[in-house]
């Protein structure tokens, strides 16, 4: 941690990772939301479209990704004929690509603990928000969001995790301006060959994950306890 070098990837990867977790759950919440209340008998079908295409290899998906998200990709594309962007604009090698990478490979573990909280929730309190003068954003802040913040705290560690020590997002999407703790790790063991420093950039990472993951248990032991007062 001494090591500015060491430090500035660490930070960097953490920043990537806690971003990652607010797209995720800014996409999610609307995603689970609208399955779990106006799903019907169509919840189950709509859960399998979602999760099924992550029964592919996650390398594999980058890959498309990657082609998706390139300058000659249909993405770009689209934005310059919208007039929305221009010859100089690009996506792959930011940071905007690696969080892009990172947003779509691990999304899924969010909406699945949010929908799982939204099936729990008794859809009463909403109508009851409603009744009360509630717009429909006042009843989702002050109603719904309370109500699956369980759900929301589990998806973003399942989001966190992982996205920390990713390196495939930043290999295809970044470039050596972008890379992250989990790409040094990757260095380290195969190609310099220096097991003791990637052990202990392993075990850093993993300091920083313990104490994210103490944050959501204390978290939920304060919830439950609430719960049953």
């Amino acid at each position: 941690m001494a090591d500015p070098a060491y430090r500035a990837v660490l930070l960097r990867s953490l920043g990537y990772a806690l971003l990652t977790c607010a797209i995720c759950l800014v996409v999610a919440y609307p995603v689970a939301y609208a399955i779990a209340l106006y799903g019907g008998r169509f919840k189950n079908l709509l859960i399998a479209a979602i999760v099924v295409p992550f029964f592919a290899n996650y390398l594999v998906r980058m890959y498309g990704w990657s082609v998706v998200l390139s300058d000659d990709g249909p993405l770009l594309k689209a934005l310059r004929a919208a007039g929305i962007a221009d010859g100089t604009t690009r996506i792959l090698q930011t940071g905007g690509g690696v969080v892009a990478g990172l947003v779509y490979g691990f999304v899924v573990f969010m909406i699945i603990p949010l929908y799982a909280a939204m099936e729990r929730m008794d859809t009463s309190l909403i109508e009851a928000g409603r009744d009360l003068y509630g717009g429909p954003l006042r009843t989702f802040l002050f109603v719904t969001v309370p109500a699956t913040r369980q759900g929301a705290a589990a998806g973003c560690v399942l989001v966190l995790l992982p996205a920390m020590g990713d390196f495939v997002s930043a290999q295809l999407m970044g470039g050596p301006d972008q890379i992250m703790i989990g790409n040094l790790i990757q260095d380290k063991f195969f190609q310099g060959q220096n097991w003791p420093l990637g052990s202990a950039l392993t075990m850093l990472m993993m300091a920083v994950l313990f104490l994210g993951m103490l944050g959501y248990l204390r978290r939920t032991r304060k919830d439950e306890a609430e719960a049953v007062r």
